[in-house]
Protein backbone atom coordinates (compact mmCIF):
# COMPACT_ATOMS: atom_id res chain seq x y z
CA UNK A 1 0.00 0.00 0.00
CA UNK A 2 1.46 3.61 -0.85
CA UNK A 3 2.05 5.98 1.79
CA UNK A 4 -0.60 8.32 2.42
CA UNK A 5 2.04 11.01 2.62
CA UNK A 6 3.67 10.33 -1.15
CA UNK A 7 0.27 9.69 -2.18
CA UNK A 8 -0.47 13.72 -1.08
CA UNK A 9 2.17 15.25 -2.50
CA UNK A 10 1.27 13.30 -5.86
CA UNK A 11 -2.00 15.05 -5.42
CA UNK A 12 -0.94 18.27 -4.51
CA UNK A 13 1.29 18.18 -7.15
CA UNK A 14 -1.66 17.32 -9.64
CA UNK A 15 -3.61 20.14 -8.37
CA UNK A 16 -0.84 22.10 -9.03
CA UNK A 17 -0.52 21.44 -12.48
CA UNK A 18 -4.51 21.80 -13.19
CA UNK A 19 -4.46 25.16 -11.03
CA UNK A 20 -1.62 26.43 -13.87
CA UNK A 21 -3.19 25.40 -16.65
CA UNK A 22 -6.81 26.66 -15.21
CA UNK A 23 -5.00 30.42 -14.46
CA UNK A 24 -3.12 29.69 -18.53
CA UNK A 25 -6.91 29.51 -19.97
CA UNK A 26 -8.49 31.93 -17.84
CA UNK A 27 -5.99 34.98 -18.86
CA UNK A 28 -6.48 33.56 -22.31
CA UNK A 29 -9.87 34.13 -22.38
CA UNK A 30 -10.19 37.07 -20.40
CA UNK A 31 -10.51 39.24 -23.48
CA UNK A 32 -13.38 37.31 -25.16
CA UNK A 33 -15.55 37.13 -21.61
CA UNK A 34 -18.36 36.98 -20.95
CA UNK A 35 -19.64 35.48 -24.37
CA UNK A 36 -22.88 35.77 -25.70
CA UNK A 37 -24.74 33.23 -28.47
CA UNK A 38 -22.91 35.47 -31.46
CA UNK A 39 -19.67 35.92 -30.07
CA UNK A 40 -19.60 31.75 -29.46
CA UNK A 41 -20.75 31.18 -32.47
CA UNK A 42 -17.34 33.11 -33.94
CA UNK A 43 -15.25 31.43 -31.81
CA UNK A 44 -11.95 29.92 -33.25
CA UNK A 45 -10.33 26.44 -32.71
CA UNK A 46 -8.04 28.17 -30.25
CA UNK A 47 -10.59 29.94 -28.14
CA UNK A 48 -12.45 27.17 -27.85
CA UNK A 49 -9.33 24.78 -27.06
CA UNK A 50 -8.95 27.36 -23.96
CA UNK A 51 -12.44 26.84 -23.30
CA UNK A 52 -12.53 23.26 -23.46
CA UNK A 53 -9.12 23.09 -21.29
CA UNK A 54 -10.76 25.18 -18.85
CA UNK A 55 -13.98 22.99 -18.55
CA UNK A 56 -11.73 20.32 -18.31
CA UNK A 57 -9.52 21.77 -15.59
CA UNK A 58 -11.84 23.22 -13.68
CA UNK A 59 -13.44 19.45 -13.41
CA UNK A 60 -10.45 18.04 -13.08
CA UNK A 61 -9.23 20.07 -9.43
CA UNK A 62 -12.27 19.75 -8.19
CA UNK A 63 -12.60 15.89 -8.92
CA UNK A 64 -9.02 15.84 -7.37
CA UNK A 65 -9.54 17.55 -4.28
CA UNK A 66 -12.92 16.37 -3.53
CA UNK A 67 -11.88 12.39 -4.12
CA UNK A 68 -8.02 12.65 -3.00
CA UNK A 69 -7.05 15.58 -1.16
CA UNK A 70 -10.05 16.06 0.95
CA UNK A 71 -9.89 12.62 2.46
CA UNK A 72 -6.09 12.68 2.64
CA UNK A 73 -6.05 15.43 4.64
CA UNK A 74 -8.54 13.94 7.21
CA UNK A 75 -6.81 10.66 6.94
CA UNK A 76 -3.41 12.65 8.50
CA UNK A 77 -5.22 13.81 11.34
CA UNK A 78 -5.93 10.53 12.33
CA UNK A 79 -9.61 10.12 11.37
CA UNK A 80 -11.75 7.62 10.55
CA UNK A 81 -13.23 8.04 6.95
CA UNK A 82 -14.23 4.87 5.56
CA UNK A 83 -17.82 5.20 6.95
CA UNK A 84 -17.97 8.91 6.31
CA UNK A 85 -20.07 10.04 3.47
CA UNK A 86 -18.98 12.51 1.28
CA UNK A 87 -21.72 15.38 3.36
CA UNK A 88 -20.14 14.36 6.43
CA UNK A 89 -16.45 14.73 5.04
CA UNK A 90 -17.27 18.47 3.85
CA UNK A 91 -18.93 18.75 7.23
CA UNK A 92 -15.62 17.93 8.71
CA UNK A 93 -13.50 20.20 6.52
CA UNK A 94 -16.15 23.16 7.36
CA UNK A 95 -15.79 22.44 10.97
CA UNK A 96 -11.80 22.68 10.51
CA UNK A 97 -12.55 26.11 8.49
CA UNK A 98 -11.29 25.17 5.33
CA UNK A 99 -13.84 25.48 3.34
CA UNK A 100 -17.70 26.02 3.59
CA UNK A 101 -19.83 22.89 2.12
CA UNK A 102 -22.49 25.07 0.63
CA UNK A 103 -20.13 27.04 -1.70
CA UNK A 104 -18.30 23.34 -2.04
CA UNK A 105 -22.10 21.75 -3.69
CA UNK A 106 -22.58 24.70 -5.82
CA UNK A 107 -19.54 24.71 -7.36
CA UNK A 108 -20.13 21.12 -8.25
CA UNK A 109 -23.66 21.47 -9.20
CA UNK A 110 -22.05 24.27 -11.35
CA UNK A 111 -19.67 22.03 -12.55
CA UNK A 112 -21.90 19.10 -13.45
CA UNK A 113 -24.55 21.34 -15.33
CA UNK A 114 -21.94 22.24 -18.08
CA UNK A 115 -20.84 18.62 -17.84
CA UNK A 116 -23.81 17.72 -19.31
CA UNK A 117 -24.98 20.82 -21.90
CA UNK A 118 -25.14 19.59 -25.50
CA UNK A 119 -24.33 21.95 -28.41
CA UNK A 120 -27.47 21.93 -29.94
CA UNK A 121 -28.83 24.22 -26.61
CA UNK A 122 -26.02 27.48 -27.08
CA UNK A 123 -28.15 29.05 -24.35
CA UNK A 124 -27.31 27.00 -21.64
CA UNK A 125 -24.33 26.55 -23.25
CA UNK A 126 -22.30 29.70 -23.36
CA UNK A 127 -24.34 30.55 -19.73
CA UNK A 128 -22.50 27.28 -18.32
CA UNK A 129 -18.84 28.61 -19.68
CA UNK A 130 -19.64 32.06 -18.52
CA UNK A 131 -20.28 30.39 -15.45
CA UNK A 132 -17.15 28.17 -15.35
CA UNK A 133 -14.88 30.98 -16.36
CA UNK A 134 -17.18 33.51 -13.15
CA UNK A 135 -16.71 30.54 -10.81
CA UNK A 136 -12.67 29.28 -11.24
CA UNK A 137 -11.94 32.22 -9.11
CA UNK A 138 -14.19 30.87 -6.08
CA UNK A 139 -12.57 26.93 -7.09
CA UNK A 140 -8.98 28.33 -6.63
CA UNK A 141 -9.17 30.02 -3.79
CA UNK A 142 -10.45 26.63 -2.28
CA UNK A 143 -7.61 24.90 -3.55
CA UNK A 144 -5.30 28.11 -2.46
CA UNK A 145 -6.29 28.01 1.25
CA UNK A 146 -6.09 24.32 1.50
CA UNK A 147 -3.05 24.07 0.18
CA UNK A 148 -1.64 26.91 2.67
CA UNK A 149 -3.59 25.14 5.23
CA UNK A 150 -1.59 21.81 4.32
CA UNK A 151 1.90 23.81 4.33
CA UNK A 152 1.58 24.94 7.82
CA UNK A 153 0.04 22.32 9.30
CA UNK A 154 2.27 19.13 7.59
CA UNK A 155 5.99 19.37 8.16
CA UNK A 156 6.31 16.66 4.85
CA UNK A 157 4.48 19.53 2.69
CA UNK A 158 7.23 21.79 3.36
CA UNK A 159 9.79 19.30 2.85
CA UNK A 160 8.81 18.15 -0.45
CA UNK A 161 8.93 21.87 -2.13
CA UNK A 162 5.46 21.47 -4.14
CA UNK A 163 5.00 25.42 -5.03
CA UNK A 164 1.49 26.27 -5.21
Amino acid sequence: MRNIKQTFIEKLHECNQHKKRLLKAKSYLKDIMPLDIDRYNTLNEVQMSFIDQMIFRFSKLQDTMGEKIFPNILELFGEDIKKLTFIDRLNRLEELELLYKDEWMSLRKDRNEIAHEYSFNQDEVVNGINLIFDRTDDLLKIYQDIYRYCFEKFEFVKESKILE
